[in-house]
């Protein structure tokens, strides 16, 4: 089911399925958000959750059990139900089931929220530990946002702009998609990454180290901005496919931990930037998208 939201300067739809952005229109009806090419890529935004990114083989331990579980987890697949509509907002809601227990052992609840403002979406995401022991869970966003908007625009017309930042150092990564150590260092154009991000050799920058947790996507060929604020989330991800001819879109990813690394251990609660609430604890971690240029 689809569930649309709108204001004066943005109408945005979501699924229930995932609870997953599926459009995010201008009121000039400029589509900015991946419209989920399954030859290219087939999603829009996915939510990342309980885990983010590839796991070695595919498995993980919490509290001494191993578990297995496919990619970003499970809740990009699952149903939603939803909670609480408004004109401008819309609220999901997850919980476990017998699939996701033989997969994460927790009894949980995962609330998503969308609050629309004026040409800002704001995305919240509140888990709540409903089990008996200490939960462990990283949560991540995948937003894909389309590039080359109008007729002529190329990808490389396109930049990443960081305040405050003159050079960027993001993780290595190795052939199995697992970061690596040491950092690595480029210079900006400016406060510009240019795109896509292979431009650095990369599949996906990954970066723990922002002067500000806020970065914008523009090109100079039209007027159009869009910002994402994450103070919330420590690390963020940009991420798009490697091939010349799919580069339409780029993912914009704050992340709450790193994903899998070559330096890390297989076990949940040792990750970098690990979540953990208590039994009965609830959490909220929010980031903003704001479009500006459009009128």
């Amino acid at each position: 089911m689809t569930v649309t939201i709108a204001s004066a300067q943005l109408t945005v739809s979501i699924d229930t399925l995932g609870a997953q952005l599926t459009s995010v229109k201008t009121a000039a009806g400029t589509e900015l958000l991946w419209q989920a090419d399954p030859a290219i890529w087939g999603r829009h935004a996915p939510i990342l959750f309980p885990i983010i990114g590839r796991l070695r083989d595919g498995r993980y331990t919490v509290h001494g059990r191993e578990y297995a579980i496919s990619q970003h987890g499970f809740a990009r697949d699952k149903a939603f139900t939803l909670l609480e509509q408004g004109e401008s907002w819309a609220v999901f809601q997850l919980e476990e089931d017998a699939e996701t227990l033989a997969k994460y052992p927790f009894s949980f609840q995962l609330q998503v929220r969308y609050d629309l403002e004026g040409a800002s979406l704001t995305k919240t995401h509140t888990v709540v530990n409903r089990s008996g022991e200490t939960m462990y869970y990283e949560l991540g966003a995948h937003d894909g946002f389309r590039t080359t908007l109008f007729a002529g625009e190329r990808m490389e017309d396109y930049y990443i702009q960081f305040p405050g930042q003159g050079e960027i150092h993001p993780y290595g990564m190795n052939e199995k998609g697992h970061f690596t150590l040491p950092k690595l260092t480029y210079p900006l154009e400016g406060d510009r990454m240019p795109m896509p991000p292979r431009v650095f050799g990369l599949d996906t920058v990954t970066l723990d180290d922002l002067a500000v947790r806020e970065v914008t996507l523009a090109n100079g060929r039209n007027p159009i901005r869009l910002t994402v604020a994450f103070e919330q989330f420590p690390y963020l991800g940009i991420w798009t496919q490697t091939s010349p001819e799919y580069t339409h879109y780029v993912c914009i990813e704050p992340w709450s931990t790193l994903p899998e690394a070559e330096f890390t251990s297989s076990a949940l609660e040792e990750k970098p930037g690990i979540r953990a609430l208590a039994p009965g604890q609830s959490e909220a971690l929010a980031y903003t998208v704001t479009v500006d240029g459009i009128g």
